[in-house]
């Protein structure tokens, strides 16, 4: 039985995910449509039809490398705020060697520009990363406020110095056709970056059972002061942890535009970096679950339009059941797994089925200390 218990534990994500579902299903009955009919075209539009799972696809690149850059601080006691931010930044580096950066063999100007993306999004997690180690500066607040200065200095680069020439919009030239993704669905814009993506997910997850740096990481996310106490650097681990999960975020970016967008845009992301902290949640902090969990919240976000044309359903409903899933999710936050707790609950049941299976039990049993019942 406690076995059982601890399993719905580990599925609350599951069961918020579904309490959401079933409350925007309300929401679509009042918006005049069947719930049912418009979950079947949602899921089947995102999931079962090709060019609607391509979607999927090439929303899933983001918002796993955005939930890693989440997953990966959390685990050492740190909250990212600032992926969308890095995003910005990563995609900036990524483009600036596309387009500047002479001609090179494909593949080869391909890594540069992605390892450049990389870097641009661990240093723009570098500051935070300084201040938390070295002067106990909120993270939270840090990277955050960095995200609107990061959006507002892409958004002057590309209305200024890289704005293509005559363009009716904020945007940079296109990238060399040399430095496009490879497709990994024909006729789709589905690319390698998602395969990048959940390899990177699945090296996270192996670190974390099995390494010895994600041990670490995570004794000085539980307890700093007994980190400290072996011998372990936390500032160290703050300023890794951030440099790297900056460089997945700024992958999320590059890969947007080597891969989808082929250019830089002002405002290109539509939220990544925050959807990553859903998507960190909605894991439960786990890499291999991460995957998942991006891939969900893309197909809710690729299927909207086809529940739309199908049932006539808006796509503000469909950014409400987002909403609520985030509500959800966090309120299962509030659940924890206390194996002292469920002990002594399942104690004091099978006090009760026992003193009602004896022979003319009538509960009268339980009143007596010890029992499972309270003491007169």
């Amino acid at each position: 039985m406690a076995q059982v218990v601890r399993l719905l534990f580990a599925l609350k994500s599951v069961w918020a995910v579904l309490a959401a579902l079933v409350c925007g299903s309300f929401l679509i009955m009042l918006a005049g449509s069947d719930p049912i009919a418009a979950y079947t075209a949602l899921f089947h539009g995102a999931f079962v039809d090709y060019w609607g799972f391509a979607a999927t696809l090439v929303k899933t690149c983001p918002l796993l490398l955005a939930g890693l850059a989440v997953v990966l601080p959390l685990r050492a006691g740190l909250f990212n705020i600032g992926g969308e931010g890095q995003i910005y930044i990563g995609a900036l580096f990524a483009t600036i060697v596309a387009l500047y950066v002479p001609e090179l063999p494909g593949p080869i100007h391909i890594a540069l520009a992605s390892i450049a993306g990389a870097i641009g999004g661990a240093l723009w997690a570098l500051l935070p990363a300084i201040l938390k180690a070295y002067q106990r500066i909120n993270e939270i607040i840090v990277t955050l406020l960095m995200n609107f200065v990061a959006l507002h200095f892409v958004s002057f680069v590309v209305s200024g110095p890289m704005m293509e020439e005559g363009a009716p919009y904020p945007y940079s030239p296109e990238i060399p056709l040399g430095l496009f993704l490879p497709h990994i669905l024909p006729r789709t814009d589905a690319h390698l970056g998602v395969v990048i993506a959940v390899v990177f997910a699945l090296i996270l997850y192996v670190v974390f059972r099995r390494g010895v740096a994600g041990y670490t990481l995570s004794t000085v996310g539980e307890n700093p002061h007994a980190a400290r106490y072996a011998g372990m650097s936390v500032e160290r681990h703050i300023i890794v942890s951030f440099l790297v999960a900056g460089a997945f975020a700024g992958l999320a970016g590059t890969f947007e535009v080597l891969g989808h967008r082929y250019r830089l845009f002002h405002a290109f992301s539509q939220g990544y970096g925050y959807d990553g902290i859903v998507v960190a949640f909605l894991a439960n902090l786990n890499p291999l679950f991460a995957i998942v969990s991006a891939l969900f919240l893309a197909g809710l976000r690729s299927g909207a339009n086809v529940m739309q044309r199908a049932v006539g359903v808006q796509v503000t409903v469909v950014e409400a059941i987002q909403g609520l899933v985030i509500i959800f999710v966090a309120i299962s936050l509030a659940f924890r797994y206390r194996a002292g707790a469920v002990g002594q609950f399942l104690a004091r049941r099978a006090a009760v089925e026992a003193a009602l299976d004896k022979p003319g039990g009538d509960g009268a049993a339980l009143d007596k200390p010890g029992a499972g019942g309270a003491a007169p």
